[in-house]
């Protein structure tokens, strides 16, 4: 994890003294459960909890013990004996360090997953008060990067608006598939735990049991949860390239907030760049490249090995604290964009009338023409306008081909733009409902 993009709230999630407070919780739900079926002192477990829980595990020191151990387990659990004392005997009965870590990420993975989907509320919030706010505000379309036909800028993050709810919706069923508990022992038999105590332990930590764990849960579940992380990075960057195309001087038509005293260049005073989507480009290239990872950690040898371990303690805080980040500084992009109205409206009418080929094209179809015939007239008009600079309307009006089958007043109908806005409605209507 990087300070630069990282927030406190999700990294606190991963920090040393919240996985070993997991760990406890974790050891002393089981000892609770174990207690009600006769196997540990009912006593036993309540001194667990009350010298563990007010315990202040020193992560310098089980670091010390585990350069000895190896295993760091085993470190904390030695520990944590320090604090309970002799009844530490009962804790980790018929457990295995997998039913503790596994279940551990689990728990840190939905924390981590209700933080994005809060992330998500908040850049739905904006993306929906921009919408609306220039749902009228006509832009050019593009496609290719080359003026396509007529849109306004509220559709375009009207869109973005219903891309990032599929993100939400994608989240949400990647939380509940990551939220389950192992506690089965050793290759997943319950051969010295009863199932009960992982029924206990998942009710108590908000987690459902893992059907079948091996020892280990199957890593399936994580690799769809970093792939669903993947594809809301891409959501992230393709919003974010938009915006930076939009600011590009010879368009200008939107551009992230300039703060008082911002410096765009070293060298250049007059510089206003689009760093802050430059930025996110490059977080959502990292956060895709977590998920073939945790891809590759699904087949692991027989019931467990450990080579998904140093992947995941990587990946496992990186992925969500960089998507974290990246989600709070897009909602702050879309929030502050400055929107320029008259620079859509000055590059709309940049081709003098271009944009309106299509429905040229249509009438002339419609008045009998067929579609080559009726496209090769509208084509050897819109080149000269490509060409040399005409204006389509006046090389439309000066077609005797054109106006043998349309009208003067047919052509000058075709370049209404309110014709092409006219079901931007019927576009809100169904993604804000």
């Amino acid at each position: 994890m990087i300070p630069r993009y990282s927030r406190p709230e999700m990294v606190a999630i991963w920090s040393p003294e919240t996985r070993f407070r997991i760990w406890f919780e974790i050891e002393a739900h089981a000892c609770d459960a174990l207690a009600e079926l006769g196997v540990i002192p009912k006593e036993a477990a309540r001194t667990i909890w009350e010298k563990g829980g007010a315990a202040k595990f020193d992560v310098a020191k089980i670091d010390e013990i585990e350069r000895v151990t190896k295993h760091d387990v085993i470190a904390f659990l030695t520990h944590l004996a320090e604090f309970v004392g002799p009844d530490a005997r009962f804790i980790h009965q018929g457990m295995t360090s997998s039913d503790v870590l596994d279940t551990c990420l689990a728990v840190q993975l939905t924390r981590a997953s209700d933080i994005l989907l809060a992330d998500i509320d908040a850049l739905l919030a904006a993306l929906k008060r921009r919408a609306f706010e220039h749902k009228d505000t006509v832009t050019i379309g593009r496609s290719h990067g080359i003026h396509a036909e007529p849109t306004t800028f509220g559709v375009k993050l009207a869109q973005a608006y219903a891309e990032f709810s599929r993100c939400r919706e994608r989240l949400v069923h990647a939380r509940e598939d990551i939220a389950t508990c192992a506690i089965s022992g050793a290759v997943g038999t319950f051969a010295n735990i009863e199932p009960y105590v992982e029924e206990h332990v998942a009710a108590k930590l908000g987690l459902k049991p893992e059907p079948v764990s091996t020892q280990v849960i199957p890593r399936d579940r994580h690799a769809m949860f970093f792939a669903t992380l993947g594809v809301i990075a891409s959501s992230v960057e393709r919003l974010a390239v938009e915006i930076r195309h939009l600011q590009r001087t010879e368009v200008l038509e939107a551009e992230e907030y300039f703060s008082p005293g911002q410096k765009g260049s070293s060298a250049m005073p007059h510089k206003r760049n689009p760093v802050l989507t430059e930025n996110l480009t490059g977080l959502a290239r990292m956060v895709r490249s977590m998920a073939l990872p945790a891809m590759e950690d699904v087949a692991l040898w027989h019931e467990r090995d450990i080579s998904h371990s140093s992947v995941e303690r990587m990946i496992g805080p990186d992925a969500t604290v960089t998507l974290d980040f990246a989600l709070a500084r897009l909602t702050g992009v879309v929030d502050k964009l400055l929107v320029y109205p008259e620079n859509m409206e000055k590059n709309l009418n940049k081709f003098r009338g271009l944009v309106h080929s299509q429905r040229v094209l249509l009438a002339l179809t419609q008045a009998g023409l067929s579609r080559e015939d009726a496209y090769r007239l509208v084509q050897r008009n819109a080149m000269k306008v490509w060409e040399h600079g005409a204006d389509f309307l006046e090389e439309l009006l000066a077609d005797k081909d054109v106006t043998a089958v349309l009208s003067e007043a047919e052509i000058r109908e075709k370049f209404d733009l309110g014709y092409h806005t006219k079901h931007v409605d019927t576009i809100f209507k169904r993604v804000f409902g």
